[in-house]
């Protein structure tokens, strides 16, 4: 090798040095919180729809003025940012104040108000079925007559998807863990259209009972339902890393 061909290598080295050097000091230097930067997102590749439930002129649950599609719609936008954050792909079954139907059938004409609330089952099943998603979260809010009962509740399937219980299972011990307002377990049911016709691991969690005075107030916060949004991504972690991946 020439003179001028081994000092151009030689060059050539030294560049490669330093660029490597540099890397493991950019790299020792991030903060932790910074990582996400050279790793995968907890979520990424996980498709995830979330059902907030009712909508239009099914309000679902009420109290004066407070109804339960507003409050399930609030929260599921909420879940919607916290769960890309972390990787995930989200669908979404409605973003609006109205129904589904409102949403992506909006020149339907339905003869009765329960014809239009079948016909809103039968596209949310489409919706989730279409999108081959991975995780099914459809967000309620409770209510009975007497005001004693509080706390949040995840349901599952007895006869659905083979995971539903442990995904169940996983968002209920978040929410036990970090919002503390219960200390129910997740719970087999067969009356959910939804959950029982999802061929994903789908849960229904009630967030709350608007019929508790104290809670009731709590599920209007935004403060409530950030942390709700963020237990609930917690159990949804630990089930794709302990069933997915």
């Amino acid at each position: 090798m020439s003179e001028k061909g081994a000092m151009k290598l030689k060059k050539w080295l030294v560049i490669g040095v330093l660029f490597l050097i540099s890397l493991v000091a950019v790299f020792y230097s991030t903060k932790a919180s910074d990582l996400s930067f050279f790793m995968p997102e907890p979520l990424s590749g996980v498709k995830i729809v979330i059902d907030p439930g009712h909508g239009g002129l099914d309000g679902g649950a009420s109290h004066g003025e407070t109804v339960e599609r507003d409050i399930t719609l609030s929260m599921s936008l909420k879940l919607e940012k916290v769960l890309k954050e972390n990787g995930a792909t989200v669908v979404m079954t409605r973003r609006k104040e109205g129904d589904a139907i409102a949403e992506h059938a909006p020149d339907e004409d339905f003869p009765t108000i329960r014809s239009r609330k079948r016909a809103d089952l039968l596209l949310r099943e489409e919706i989730i079925n279409n999108a081959e998603a991975d995780i099914v979260i459809s967000l309620h809010v409770n209510a009975v007559p007497e005001e004693r009962w509080r706390g949040a509740q995840v349901f599952y399937h007895a006869e659905g998807h083979e995971n539903g219980e442990l995904l169940a299972k996983s968002i209920q011990g978040a929410i036990r863990e970090d919002i503390g307002n219960t200390e129910r377990e997740a719970l087999a049911i067969k009356q959910v259209y939804i959950l029982k016709k999802s061929k994903a691991p789908t849960v229904l969690l009630e967030t709350g009972f608007i019929s508790n005075n104290e809670e009731r107030e709590l599920l209007k916060s935004d403060k409530y339902q950030k942390q709700m949004v963020e237990a609930v991504t917690k159990g949804v972690r630990r089930f794709v890393e302990d069933n997915i991946y």
